[in-house]
Order: structure tokens, then C-alpha cells, then sequence
């Protein structure tokens, strides 16, 4: 599995495919997260931009490779492999991108509340955002795995279900995203920091599950 994480990693760098998402995600923050902000708010609003980033990395690892090298990949390393390393290798890329974006936020925000009338400590917010950010990052992950090959094989189909869904994961009330974010939110106006532990675990669970199941179709139809 090492080897294929390699693989799939440095055809990912290799193709510059990621700089779309990377510039998504980067006009996201400059748009949405300004200097002084409170720092639980623009925390949220910057765990909620990687969900549709994850899902698009999801996309690229899964069509990076041309039908010849995926044929062979899939020979060599067995097509259910290979495809969760693809998808593997677009949580760890959403996932630096999350690391990276918590930091700059961190960084650049008040670390009051909504009010500013209450003092948050710095570092358990970062730990609070960075743990929503992967709670979104998976639930992206999930949205990225169900809505492309090999489940969605056709981009008419694909990427407009890819966005469609990563909107309603965003905003559902039942979503683990929506709660992530919506914790931190309400966190700011009193002051508190929430860990969102249990968000994070339902959108492991969800990712897990999605992956597992396109894995499954990739044995199927390579």
C-alpha cells in the first residue's frame, strides 16, 4: 500500500490537478477569513470551505490516471487497492490544506468572543478548528468517494452530483460537517470552545463507509 500511496501521490503533484482546488480553498479563506475576526467564527467558516475541496481532490486522484496506467495499476496492485489509495491520497492532501488554513486563522484572528467580552485561548480553539476541519475534510472525502468512478462513472453525472451533494452536506441540519462548524459558531458567542469529538466520528464512520463501498465497485469495474 506504501508503494501505491506513492504512486498516487506523485501523480497528483505530477499533474498540477491540485492547484484548482488549492486556489478554491485559498480565495475561500481570503474571502471569508480578514485579520482581527473572532477566532472560533472564522474557524468554522474555514473548516467549511475544505468540504468541497476534499470532495474535488477526491475527483482528481480518482480520473488522474489514463486508462492504460490504470489498467495497469489495477493489475499490479489489485483495482479496489488502488482506488483507496487514490482516495487516501486526496484526504491527506485535504488534510495538509485543513492543517494549513487552522494555522493561518489561528494566526490572524481575535481570540475573543463574538462579543468581545470573553477571552478563548488560542490553542484549544486551534485543536477545535483543526478537529472540525477534518470532520469536514472526511465528510468531503465521503461526498468525493460516492459521486465519482467508479460508482459515477460520466462527468455529466458526476460533477454536478459532486456539487450538489457537497452543498447539502454543508447545510443539513443531520450533517456532522454542519455540526462541526455550527459548534465552533455558537461557541464564539459565549465564549466557550467545543471539541467536536462526536462529528468527528460520525464523518470517519461516513468516510469510511463511502470509501469501502467504491473500493468494493472498483473490484467490479476496474
Amino acid at each position: 500500500m506504501t508503494a501505491l500511496l506513492r504512486y498516487q501521490a506523485a501523480l497528483l503533484v505530477r499533474s498540477h490537478r491540485w492547484l484548482p482546488p488549492l486556489l478554491l480553498y485559498g480565495a475561500f479563506l481570503g474571502i471569508g477569513v480578514q485579520a482581527g475576526q473572532p477566532i472560533l467564527d472564522s474557524l468554522g467558516y474555514a473548516a467549511a470551505a475544505l468540504l468541497p475541496v476534499a470532495a474535488w481532490l477526491v475527483r482528481v486522484c480518482a480520473t488522474n490516471e489514463p486508462a492504460a496506467a490504470r489498467s495497469g495499476a489495477a493489475a499490479a496492485g489489485g483495482p479496489a487497492r488502488v482506488h483507496l489509495a487514490g482516495v487516501l491520497t486526496a484526504r491527506g492532501a485535504a488534510l495538509v490544506l485543513g492543517t494549513a488554513g487552522t494555522l493561518f486563522v489561528a494566526a490572524v484572528s481575535d481570540p475573543h468572543s463574538s462579543d468581545h467580552r470573553h477571552e478563548v485561548p488560542v490553542p484549544e480553539a486551534a485543536v477545535a478548528g483543526l478537529l472540525a476541519a477534518v470532520a469536514c475534510a472526511l465528510l468531503g472525502t465521503a461526498v468525493g468517494a460516492l459521486c465519482n468512478r467508479p460508482l459515477l462513472r460520466r462527468p455529466g453525472w458526476a460533477i454536478p452530483s459532486t456539487m450538489l451533494a457537497a452543498l447539502l452536506v454543508s447545510v443539513a441540519g443531520a450533517s456532522p460537517a454542519n455540526a462541526a462548524v455550527s459548534g465552533l459558531v455558537d461557541g464564539s458567542r459565549s465564549g466557550t470552545v467545543p471539541m467536536p469529538l462526536l462529528p468527528l466520528a460520525l464523518a470517519g464512520a461516513a468516510a469510511a463507509g463511502a470509501t469501502a463501498l467504491a473500493c468494493a465497485f472498483s473490484s467490479r469495474r476496474p
